[in-house]
């Protein structure tokens, strides 16, 4: 797997809603991060194999794969990766999404959200 340029950070952002990729690229590309951006799990899924992401932010219902079969994926494939995604969701937390929020242990980011707290939350799981 190649490296980003530099050694800058590289986050890779699952995200169908055009608006919400482009806040959180210009978000993250004004934070010094380099940003990968994909419109499903199957796209990531390709991503993932040919570069190496610090973090993905991996919004949960995406068409083709959702961000939970590629969150598992990323388990199975990239073990080292699965405590660097956060979920991001605009869906009501019904009892099955907490449960799968709750198994998998990640944090996760409502939508709509401000870029302060998308901030907050990158560099607080970047931090470990």
């Amino acid at each position: 797997m190649k490296r980003s340029e530099k050694d800058k950070k590289v986050i890779l952002v699952v995200e169908d809603e055009p608006a919400i990729a482009q806040v959180c690229l210009r978000t993250l590309a004004a934070d010094g991060f380099e940003v990968d951006v994909a419109v499903n799990g199957a796209i990531a899924q390709d991503m993932l194999a040919e570069k190496e992401y610090d973090l993905c932010l991996i919004d949960i219902r995406t068409p083709i794969m959702n961000g939970k079969e590629l969150y598992e994926h990323i388990v199975k494939e990239f073990s080292e990766s699965a405590n660097k995604v956060i979920f991001t969701t605009g869906a009501v937390l019904d009892d099955r999404l907490v449960s799968m929020l709750k198994e998998t242990k990640r944090p996760y980011l409502p939508k709509p959200f401000t870029p302060d707290e998308l901030r907050a939350i990158v560099q607080k799981v970047l931090k470990g």
